[in-house]
């Protein structure tokens, strides 16, 4: 197998670089590049120690064998690269996931108003026995008050940010009155096995729903371009 490994752009991506649009909705992800033949790379440099087998068209039965026995290195042998339109609040948590690396959309160069104002949360009641969760059964009469109320101090926000703009005032610190709902937008880019790690973490049960969404999406993006390893993660 001789082929030269490049991460290229997804034809269908577009953004300034590809024509994308700016993102006004949260919770989004889609691809921007993955490495091609993705499977087969994998597979071919899992081989490295049997040169004889190299070009051994099967790779779902190693896939699935590798992943069964947690041999994860050949895993790192290819990448991806996703979009993800979230919140400032959750961009946060992903972040933290330091083996990808990130571009994020910068409000000290770029004015907030080009990405959309934040828009109430959804509510949700704390969890009494786990201090990071919530769970999905407020009456629909205190959500509806209360988002009323975000929606306004929301509104605010936006008004006074832009007030500061018009008056000069730079943007690295007139973002500082904006909420934590502000909409973003990051590069994520990651190894397949950090991305099969990542997935697995944020999309099971205890993760914040609206980052748990965000996992869903991924792996659902990543199945479609890899599906005989995320069967093998995800039988």
């Amino acid at each position: 197998m001789k082929t030269s490994i490049v991460i290229t752009p997804k034809n269908n991506h577009k953004s300034k670089l590809f024509n994308l649009p700016i993102i006004r909705s949260m919770n989004t992800v889609s691809l921007i590049s993955v490495t091609p033949k993705a499977e087969e790379i994998i597979a071919y440099c899992a081989r490295v120690s049997n040169p004889q087998n190299q070009d051994n068209p099967d790779s779902e039965k190693l896939i699935r064998y590798l992943i069964k026995h947690s041999h994860w290195s050949p895993f790192e042998m290819a990448h991806v690269v996703m979009e993800i339109g979230t919140t400032r609040a959750i961009a946060a948590q992903i972040l933290r996931h330091r083996s990808f690396s990130f571009q994020e959309f910068s409000q000290r160069y770029a004015d907030v108003s080009t990405m959309a104002f934040a828009k109430a949360p959804s509510l949700r009641r704390q969890d009494t026995k786990n201090r990071q969760s919530s769970i999905d059964d407020l009456d629909q009469e205190t959500v509806s008050k209360l988002s009323s109320k975000a929606n306004l101090l929301f509104e605010q926000s936006r008004d006074l940010y832009q007030e500061m703009l018009a008056a000069g005032v730079a943007k690295e610190c007139a973002r500082e009155v904006l909420p934590l709902a502000t909409p973003t937008k990051i590069y994520m880019a990651g190894s397949v096995r950090s991305w099969l790690h990542y997935i697995d973490l944020r999309s099971a049960h205890g993760t914040q729903k609206e980052h748990q969404n965000v996992a869903i999406k991924c792996r659902e993006i990543l199945t479609k371009e890899m599906p005989s390893v995320c069967n093998a993660m995800w039988p």
